[in-house]
């Protein structure tokens, strides 16, 4: 009697000294910053070796709900929809006859839980073969433990994995901020000759719209406006790639609109691949004798407006890094009389929607500048704004919005 109060004893002793250092040989490896694959390794040999289990799988759900390891498994894991199958399971389950076929090749359900969000669920099969091992353990909410261990010490490393992504991305964007910051000029002029200004906001962190103003010498200077195709950091990059190509050509060389639009159109198809494109207005003008040049390649067409009349400026061509070559290439030329207001602005102006799915359009933009023309231009914008967001009222801006506006006394 005693003999097997003893022995029994010493089974009891065993199993405490499996659990305690199959715990400890686990937490080690998570302390130890192991990686994935070594904390699987060193839970299926207890699985499998220790616990003599010879046919399970492990279900885990990141994105999705994935198979995280299986063995004596042949072409079963796709037949196991776990939000079919197994969801409504929430406590340790042995599997009876009347559940769905793709289980009945199992013995046992173990849910891992966080709260009340499902993490991981293990499918056990030769349940009572193992328990007759050496180690002869039967505690399967050991099992759930370890399961539960091993789940979170992976989801652990997933969600530090994705802090780093993300801490790295938000550097990029505080990067590209700056950069995006220096597309810009510093200051726009107002004097006897014109009155300028801008106004822009982006509907992300970094946006892909572009203005600028550049004096060439005393009396002329180059307007422009430009809108990539796509959002974030690469449209931003590819924006100020273009920004400095712009500007490149102009401080080294004087070259007519025909020669810059191809090179633009060049380097634009280098850069971006074909994958995006930019549409572009770019304008000269001589103060000396009041004429405007210029192309618009694509963009949303800018206007002049003054008390006679309202003029769309739509001469150009189709936008750059569309094709190889541009198909065609026309010049626009205009002469400006005293008091002309110029606008330039992107489609996040007129594309965007009331709550009826109603656009705000360019008849409204047209006639709001035509109707407070007597104001300074940056009143004239901050103007514009408030117009365009009372139209959208409590939604969001889907597209980044800019405007450029130009009085020409």
């Amino acid at each position: 009697m005693n003999s097997t109060k003893e022995k029994n004893l010493e089974k009891l002793i065993q199993v405490k000294d499996f659990k305690l250092n199959s715990l400890l040989e686990i937490t080690n490896a998570i302390n130890t910053n192991q990686d994935v694959g070594h904390l699987l390794m060193i839970y299926e040999f207890i699985l499998k070796e220790q616990l003599g289990f010879d046919k399970y799988i492990l279900f885990n759900k990141q994105d999705e709900w994935n198979c995280l390891v299986k063995n004596g498994i042949k072409g079963k894991v796709k037949d196991i929809n776990v939000n079919n199958d197994l969801l409504r399971f929430k406590d340790i389950t042995v599997i009876q006859s009347s559940y769905s076929t793709v289980l009945n090749e199992f013995d046992i359900i173990v849910p891992v839980f966080h709260k009340e969000t499902p993490l991981a669920y293990l499918l056990i099969s030769n349940l009572e073969s193992s328990f007759r091992s050496n180690k002869n353990i039967n505690d399967i909410s050991f099992i759930q433990t370890l399961t539960n261990i091993i789940v979170v010490a992976i989801e652990n490393k997933r969600m530090a994995k994705a802090s780093i992504k993300q801490e790295r991305l938000k550097k990029e964007l505080e990067v590209a901020k700056e950069m995006q910051k220096l597309l810009f000029p510093d200051n726009l002029p107002s004097n006897n000759r014109m009155d300028i200004s801008a106004k822009y906001k982006t509907r992300h962190e970094v946006g892909g719209d572009y203005y600028d103003f550049i004096p060439l010498g005393d009396d002329e200077y180059i307007i422009c406006m430009a809108d990539v195709s796509g959002k974030g950091i690469s449209a931003a990059l590819l924006m100020a790639n273009f920004q400095a190509t712009i500007r490149t050509i102009f401080e080294y060389q004087r070259f007519d609109m025909n020669f810059l639009i191809n090179e633009l159109n060049r380097k634009v198809m280098k850069s971006a691949k074909g994958e995006k494109f930019i549409t572009f207005f770019i304008a000269h003008y001589n103060a000396n004798n009041r004429i405007l040049n210029y192309v618009n390649a694509g963009h949303n067409h800018p206007f002049i407006t003054n008390k006679k009349k309202v003029e769309m400026l739509n001469e150009g061509c189709i936008g750059l890094g569309m094709m190889d070559e541009l198909p065609f290439l026309n010049e626009g030329k205009v002469l400006l009389e005293p008091n002309t207001t110029l606008v330039l602005y992107t489609d996040g102006i007129v594309e965007l929607e009331d709550l009826n799915g109603n656009q705000f359009g360019l008849d409204n933009l047209v006639k709001l500048v035509h109707s407070y023309s007597p104001l300074q231009m940056e009143d004239l914008n901050n103007l514009i704004f408030s117009k365009i967001d009372e139209w959208r009222g409590p939604l969001k801006l889907v597209d980044d919005t800019a405007i450029l506006s130009c009085r020409f006394f």
